[in-house]
């Protein structure tokens, strides 16, 4: 799929074409967490913690347009909607997966814990 939200200038570099795509605050993340496999809207809004639902909308829009998540719809009453890495964006895995290691690596040194790891208020276990 072509990327179509690109302005006519062409990027300088091939690390300036993957900052436009994959870069912000949000994409990354959506992508790492669909590592695991497809995940409705609201599962996948749960783990993003912190973006609003009209943002994640518009990053899973603009992934999809550039060919990095696939969004199948299932014909059934309430409609059910699952979004998907696809084989281009399963490329990126390698990448994700460092980015993940170098952060909390990052993290450690300084003694922060994320969100997704601190105990559980209600189970005393490491959230996940």
């Amino acid at each position: 799929m072509s990327r179509t939200r690109l302005s006519d200038d062409l990027p300088g570099c091939a690390m300036e074409a993957s900052v436009a795509i994959i870069g912000g605050k949000w994409k990354g993340v959506i992508l790492f967490h669909l590592l695991d496999g497809s995940l409705r809207f609201n599962e996948l809004h749960r783990q993003t913690h912190g973006i609003t639902p009209r943002l994640l909308t518009k990053q899973l829009r603009e992934l999809e347009e550039d060919g990095l998540v696939s969004r199948t719809v299932y014909p059934v009453v309430p409609p059910k909607v699952e979004y998907a890495l696809t084989e281009e964006a399963l490329d990126l895995a390698p990448l994700l997966h460092s980015l993940n290691t170098w952060g909390r690596q990052w993290l450690a040194k300084r003694g922060i814990t994320p969100l997704n790891e601190q105990p559980s208020a209600t189970t005393g276990n490491a959230a996940t």
